[in-house]
């Protein structure tokens, strides 16, 4: 990007949410190159921070379930399930537990602080 060039936040803005919609009708038709190309940036990052979030998740989901289960257990059952050494790696992944997950996590060893 040239350091003439001016980049619109509005116009990157719109782009993102045309990118994310798949809404070819909602780009900018002024936009210039590097607002696409900041677009683009904005997009691909938003991607690899929720794919990123989608593993914690997939962590956290693989940590809690120790055993198969007949019916669906309770967040406390879960809980009285974990291995010790789980519960650190778990602290790290509380922003990735469901609500109910953080909720017994919390209740037992309070909230971790924020990392």
């Amino acid at each position: 990007m040239s350091s003439t060039e001016q980049v619109r936040p509005e116009v990157v803005a719109a782009i993102v949410t045309a990118l994310e919609n798949t809404d070819p009708s909602d780009l900018p038709a002024d936009a210039t190159r590097a607002e696409k190309d900041a677009a683009r940036d904005e997009y691909f990052a938003g991607m690899l921070a929720e794919r990123a979030q989608r593993d914690r998740q997939t962590r956290a989901w693989e940590l809690l379930l120790t055993r198969g289960h007949d019916e669906p257990p309770s967040w406390e059952s879960l809980f009285d399930e974990l291995p010790e050494s789980s519960l650190g790696e778990l602290a790290e992944l509380f922003d990735a537990l469901p609500e109910g997950a953080q909720a017994e996590y919390a209740r037992r060893y309070g909230a971790p602080a924020a990392t």
